[in-house]
């Protein structure tokens, strides 16, 4: 019989037994308390489950419950009304929640600095603190902004009147939030992510619905077994599960990265060769069943940029819920999603323009089913080549896959300022990247909400941004992955992101993603100031020892 832990969550007393477990799973798996998300379990990189302990911010999944015995621990659930109320409609009015599985962490973390007395225009300490959390979706400068707009002076951000919400000037204006149209929000958001998405205070605080938030307390957990391809280990709490399992702590490695294809021989104007690149969707794949039952979906609230889109939890749990006859919760570690999630396929290019500023070239590409089409759709004059490769899954679902590389060619041989792209879905996008910031302009049919929008835009010029400079994983000549911690993905943090400006060009054409073509456009803005330098990522250094 475990020793029983005393200890207050949210105002309330609570006792749970000291099984081992740490206080994200005695918080999230005993006492049914869902804010504080599992990012990273137990690698303490991502901050996702942020808690206060007697005031001060800790991750989680890091701190065993028996340390917390007679103490304080405040979820996001658990800060007064009137701040939750203030950090929601500051997180939606200036769109610094996409998904919002990061955000709850995130905004404990805030209203620790706040308590502490940090300046509102204390831009610098909001960054050293978002230093502790990783974010996909919203590129970090919304989120500083909404700081501003929650702990400031209380004035409008970063629109400046209602009723610019839907049109198209979204600068560096200041917005208040009245007046949205929460359906045509969400409409804009299923757009840009991909799947239908929530907007609204609840997101920014947790409460987007995700698959593990809602699976039953006595629900067997499954997850992959470390050892024994295709098996999974089941046990009656993540901590027995992932014992049984044989669950490996996943590291950084020191191996350098690899570009696993070779540039086709030729006399090319421009050359580009990329690396394998982790989607690094904040929320691993979850899904759980019961018995004769419909598995939750993974894309409950986001769709991870296409990287779930064939997860295989949801086939998981339902098989496991009949063959077990009760509830069964399907969930992916982060090491389990590097391993076993897709990589954005690597590429190998080598193009030339013509006196016409015509295209030519040829594109190798690690085989992948609908890749070569997605090249044809933008650059059909580009010879693509797929090429078989010892290495992780790859998939096109992934954020413009090869479609996005190929405009990317196309923009860069043009090699003027501000970049222009269009997309296979007519949106159109021109970037431009200097020391001080990076500037775009977007054009993709009815606005239908400004705020959405410019966040998702903001958010894939913070991916572009990281996948020229920084972004790659290690595998080895066999084809494995050597990187499994979420920092060693190279995603940047806030104090490396630049401000983002952000125009829209409001038209009467459907509305269409607009994200995608920022994406393209700022990654050939970034690469042509960059030098266009061969290999992707530029700035990577060698992790090798000297």
């Amino acid at each position: 019989m475990p020793r029983q832990i005393s200890f207050e969550v949210d105002g309330r007393a609570v006792i749970v037994g000291d099984d081992g477990a740490s206080l994200l799973e005695a918080l999230r798996d005993r006492l049914g308390r869902r804010a504080p998300k599992d990012g990273c379990s137990p690698q303490g990189q991502c901050g996702c489950c942020t808690v206060l302990i007697d005031g001060a911010p800790r991750v989680a999944c890091v701190t065993p419950v028996a340390r917390v015995a007679g103490r304080r621990v405040t979820t996001a659930d658990g800060l007064a009304d009137d701040e939750r109320r203030c950090w929601s409609d500051a997180f939606v009015a200036t769109g610094a929640s996409q998904c919002g599985f990061c955000t709850p962490g995130i905004v404990v973390r805030l209203s620790a600095l706040a308590a502490r007395g940090t300046r509102a225009d204390d831009v610098p300490a909001v960054e050293r603190a978002l230093a502790a959390h990783l974010c996909r979706c919203t590129g970090w400068r919304t989120i500083v902004e909404a700081w501003n707009r929650a702990h400031g002076d209380g004035q409008p951000g970063p629109l400046e009147r209602p009723e610019e919400a839907t049109s198209g000037n979204v600068g560096t204006s200041r917005h208040r939030g009245a007046g949205r149209d929460q359906e045509a929000a969400a409409v804009r958001a299923a757009l840009e992510g991909g799947v239908a998405q929530a907007v609204g205070a609840e997101v920014a605080l947790g409460g987007g619905g995700f698959a593990d938030d809602l699976a039953p307390l006595d629900a067997l957990v499954a997850v992959p077994h470390a050892t024994r391809p295709g098996e999974w280990a089941l046990g009656e709490t993540l901590a027995e599960a992932r014992a049984e399992a044989g669950k490996v702590q996943g590291r950084r490695s020191t191996t350098d990265l690899r570009h696993p294809l070779e540039v086709p021989e030729g006399d090319w104007d421009l050359r580009l060769r990329t690396t394998w690149v982790e989607p690094a969707y904040l929320e691993t794949d979850a899904s759980w069943c019961v018995p004769g039952g419909e598995p939750a979906s993974p894309l409950a609230n986001g769709g991870a940029f296409g990287g779930k889109t064939t997860s295989l939890a949801p086939p998981v749990a339902r098989r496991l819920a009949d063959e077990h006859g009760r509830p069964v919760r399907v969930l992916l570690s982060r090491e389990d999603t590097v391993r076993l999630g897709p990589k954005r396929p690597p590429v190998a290019a080598g193009v030339r323009v013509d006196s016409s500023g015509a295209l030519s070239g040829v594109l190798r590409v690690v085989r992948t089913p609908g890749v070569a089409a997605a090249v044809a759709s933008v650059a059909p004059q580009l010879e693509v080549v797929e090429v078989d490769v010892a290495g992780p899954p790859t998939s096109s679902d992934l954020r413009g896959a090869g479609w996005v590389e190929a405009l990317v060619l196309a923009a860069a041989a043009r090699a003027r300022l501000p970049v222009s792209v269009t997309t296979p879905a007519g949106a159109s996008a021109a970037a431009d990247v200097g020391d001080d910031g990076v500037a775009v302009r977007v054009e993709c049919g009815r606005v239908l909400d400004a705020v959405v929008l410019r966040s998702y835009c903001i958010g894939a010029a913070h991916m572009a941004l990281g996948w020229v400079r920084r972004e790659g994983i290690a595998v080895d000549e066999a084809g494995e992955v050597q990187d499994l911690t979420i920092r060693s993905f190279g995603i940047l943090r806030a104090a490396e992101t630049p401000p983002v400006d952000v125009e829209v060009v409001p038209s009467d054409g459907p509305p269409v993603n607009g994200s995608d073509a920022v994406f393209a456009a700022v990654a050939a803005a970034e690469w042509l100031r960059q030098g266009c330098a061969q290999d992707w990522p530029v700035e990577r250094a060698s992790r090798r020892r000297p």
